[in-house]
């Protein structure tokens, strides 16, 4: 998975709309090669971000759990705490 997508799914509160472009900008650029794409392939570089972030957007619509939602807050401390660790302090 690429670093900069991050789970979405059973958030509290959930996913944002711009939270999902990016994760769908992020696939296509990783899929593509292209962190920014020529004029040539602009159009079908942007149109598949939007494809995507409508498949995102359903299926987050149609997941479920049983599980509590995560708190944001909660899981981006665990990740620093994890990042302390595997990194060390600055």
């Amino acid at each position: 998975m690429c670093r900069n997508i991050k789970p979405l799914f059973n958030f509290e509160p959930p996913a944002t709309s711009n939270e999902m472009h990016d994760a769908a900008l992020q696939f296509v650029r990783k899929i593509s090669g292209y962190s920014a794409p020529s004029k040539a392939n602009e159009a079908a570089f942007h149109e598949a971000v939007e494809d995507i972030e409508k498949v995102v957007r359903k299926l987050l619509k149609s997941l479920e759990t049983n599980a509590p939602p995560k708190d944001r807050e909660e899981e981006a401390e665990k990740k620093r705490e994890r990042s302390r660790l595997h990194f060390g302090t600055a």
